[in-house]
């Protein structure tokens, strides 16, 4: 294969491994030929294929791989056994290490972080400071940013947006539209979708679900079996928990707590414990 670029004799020393500036070779994709690049290790690291480049002060070592149309700039970091492929873009000072993929038209840029055996693909966006890492998966539209945390067998995926100081773990869903932020936690196998909103310092784990226009906030937990749905409101430090649902415009505050096989719809209040 035609080679596309070179090593120069521009070093740099990183974490005791030698990486050599490049140098484009001929043009293609975002280079012109004799424009220097960003700093690999070993030619292992950028295919020669594709419009695959390195740019700025941006490194790529160990046994990572960027390949296609990948993108890796400014002072982002790619190293370990990551891959970054297709038409996705590493900028600003983020970093991918570990076994993590990032592919698809992707974007992880400012100073977050995406690592472990996590995949970030499609045309999801991962930025600020977050975090995904695990067997986390972030894809579609997704965005993750602020101080968010994504990990575990976690998914968010859809148009859903994970942001503030937000985390979801375990093995999670946040789909559809459906926002979490704050500092709200979603866990265990409870899944968040459609145009939910979670968010304070609630909780949504164990089996729960959150959908419709739902809205969860404030101290509010949602637990083991149960639905919130539809336009319903769970807040204050209110609980919905085992295989109660709640639903239709239904508003549950307070210190209630909502719990067994419980129904609540249509516009009724709970301020008090119902089961």
């Amino acid at each position: 294969m035609k080679k596309k670029y070179e090593l120069t004799s521009d070093t740099k020393i990183v974490f005791g491994k030698t990486l050599y500036r490049i140098r484009a070779l001929v043009s293609f994709g975002s280079a012109s030929a004799g424009d220097n690049g960003g700093y690999i290790e070993t030619d292992g690291n950028l295919s020669h294929a594709g419009n695959a480049w390195v740019s700025g002060d941006a490194c790529v070592y160990g046994d990572a791989w960027v390949s296609d149309n990948a993108l890796v700039s400014d002072n982002a970091y790619v190293y370990g056994n990551s891959r970054v492929s297709g038409d996705a873009w590493i900028s600003g000072n983020a970093e991918v290490y570990g076994d993590a993929w990032v592919s698809g038209e992707a974007c992880v840029y400012g100073k977050s972080r995406v690592y472990g055996d996590a995949q970030v693909y499609g045309d999801a966006q991962v930025f600020d400071d977050a975090k995904v890492f695990g067997d986390a998966q972030v894809f579609g539209n997704a965005q993750v940013y602020g101080d968010a945390e994504v990990s575990g067998d976690a998914q968010v995926f859809g148009d859903a947006c994970v942001y503030s100081d937000a985390c979801v773990y375990g093995n999670a869903l946040v789909s559809g539209n459906s926002w979490v932020y704050d500092n709200a936690w979603i866990f265990g196998d409870a899944k968040v979708f459609g145009d939910a909103k979670v968010f304070g310092n609630s909780r949504v784990y164990g089996d729960a679900q959150v959908f419709g226009n739902a809205r969860v906030y404030g101290d509010a937990q949602v637990y083991g079996d149960a639905w919130v749905a539809d336009n319903a409101w769970v807040y204050s430090n209110s609980q919905v928990y085992g295989n109660a649902w709640v639903s239709g415009d239904a508003l549950v505050f307070g210190d209630a707590q909502v719990y067994g096989s419980s129904r609540h719809s249509s516009r009724i209040l709970v301020r008090r414990t119902d089961r």
